[in-house]
């Protein structure tokens, strides 16, 4: 028997959509989104099933789709399907493939609602998906934010089948006989959040068999401590933010009144780029360091005799790109990095625009971006570490060039290189180095 009732009390809790509305239902095939399917039905609901061709698994994903169109035929409902070159699109956009589908299907399923006028689309998380993309969050760093997981609803975007647990899934697909494909690449431990998935909740789940739960309930704290937050931060904006042109002051004698300074401070200053390390360096320089400036990407913050004074940069901007673990070539700026995996230890030797990292130690995506104020890195050949800002001093880089400089962040955080200047130490390549990965710059 299906929860049809719990189905349709989330949706009314939530605000998700009336029950009258049309909506359009993301379909994979896999076992979640179709039991959503099947809910829907079920509930009455207005709904048609968008199904999107990737093009990354060769027969598999025609079985999918052949899947999902029958589906759409057995229950006498609108099907929407397309196909991407996603390898192609992500070539051309410069990201990863994972990314790529993403954009790529969120961007159809909008032009779909909106042609066909679908009150919203539902994507079929659940609350497992929540708890893996909270315990990635925390192994990333994360603020208040990240730790609500997946919300039920993001405009239009809803998630109705939040209230269902993994296990409580298999369970009723089981019993009801409902058939569905498998994803074979959901078994592989090669990307993150499967790695969390099938290695890490498990353990976990030794520890607490309730863990669903008890994140369930750690997200309602979470959600509430977060709007206290967001509400407090959004009335000192309004206090402390004082516009003069294109510029924007904040009384210095008003920051130093914040509690807690650091949490306030960085959620005041988080749109202008700011990240932690830097609210860390502006408290310690309130009362010492008058005329400091603090770089982000697209803002400069003056730390005046009485004020902060933030203003947009003048210096160029170049967008972050991402590395997926297939990509072989990426753009930045006038530069191209040119990836290459080498079953060896191989050392790049006399090439400054080249580098061999421990591959075994790199977490995809990778990253590609510009300086920002507040980085650092272990040299290579050193056990402490060092500001990128003392650095680019060191090595007399002029002011204007620094945002030009590519850097390799790992999908940790940790810099891994600085393009054509230095490897971070802790990427080296050493005895027990087995595989080793090539960036190079063109």
């Amino acid at each position: 028997m299906l929860p049809v009732k719990r189905f349709t009390d989330f949706i009314e809790q939530n605000n998700l959509f009336k029950s009258n509305n049309k909506v359009l239902a993301a379909v994979s095939g896999g076992m979640d989104s179709v039991l959503m399917v099947y809910l829907l039905q079920s509930a009455g609901i207005d709904f048609g099933i968008a199904h999107c061709n990737f093009q990354l698994r060769g027969d598999e994903s025609t079985r999918d789709y052949l899947f999902c169109q029958n589906l759409a035929q057995q229950l006498g409902v609108q099907f929407h399907t397309t196909s991407f070159d996603t390898l192609n699109y992500a070539a051309s956009q410069k990201i990863s493939t994972q990314m790529a589908a993403r954009n790529l299907r969120y961007q159809w399923f909008e032009q779909i609602r909106q042609q066909l006028e679908y009150t919203a689309i539902a994507l079929a998380h659940h609350q497992n998906d929540t708890i893996e993309t909270i315990l990635l969050n925390l192994t990333r760093g994360t603020g208040i934010a990240g730790l609500h997981g997946i919300l039920p609803a993001n405009g239009y975007l809803v998630r109705p089948m939040l209230f269902l647990n993994r296990e409580e899934i298999q369970n009723i697909v089981a019993e009801n006989g409902i058939s569905y494909v498998e994803d074979s690449s959901n078994s592989s431990t090669k990307y993150a959040r499967n790695k969390i998935r099938l290695e890490v909740v498990p353990k976990l789940k030794e520890l607490n068999p309730s863990l669903e739960e008890t994140f369930q309930n750690n997200l309602t704290r979470f959600k509430e401590l977060e709007l206290l937050l967001t509400q407090r931060v959004d009335e000192l904006k309004k206090e402390l933010f004082v516009t003069s042109g294109e510029e924007i002051h904040i009384s210095l004698s008003a920051i130093k009144k914040l509690e807690p300074k650091r949490l306030i401070l960085f959620n005041l200053l988080q749109e202008f780029g700011v990240n932690e390390t830097v609210v860390d360096d502006l408290i310690s320089s309130l009362d010492k360091h008058s005329g400091r400036i603090f770089e982000t990407t697209n803002y400069q913050l003056l730390l005046d005799r009485a004020q902060l004074i933030i203003t947009k940069s003048a210096l160029p901007v170049y967008q972050s790109v991402l590395i997926g673990v297939d990509d072989r070539a990426v753009r930045f700026g006038s530069r191209e990095l040119r990836v290459l995996h080498d079953d060896g230890a191989l050392i790049v030797k006399n090439n400054p625009m080249a580098v061999s990292a421990d591959t075994r130690l790199l977490v995809f995506p990778l990253m590609l971006r510009s300086w920002q104020q507040g980085d650092f890195f272990y040299p290579l050949g050193m056990k402490t570490r060092k500001k990128l800002s003392d650095f680019f001093i060191n090595q007399k880089v002029p002011l204007h060039q620094k945002s030009e400089i590519p850097l390799l962040i790992n999908g940790n955080g940790e810099l891994i290189w600085i393009g054509g200047y230095r490897l971070d130490d802790r990427y080296k390549v050493n005895t027990n180095t087995k595989k080793v990965t090539i960036f190079e710059l063109i």
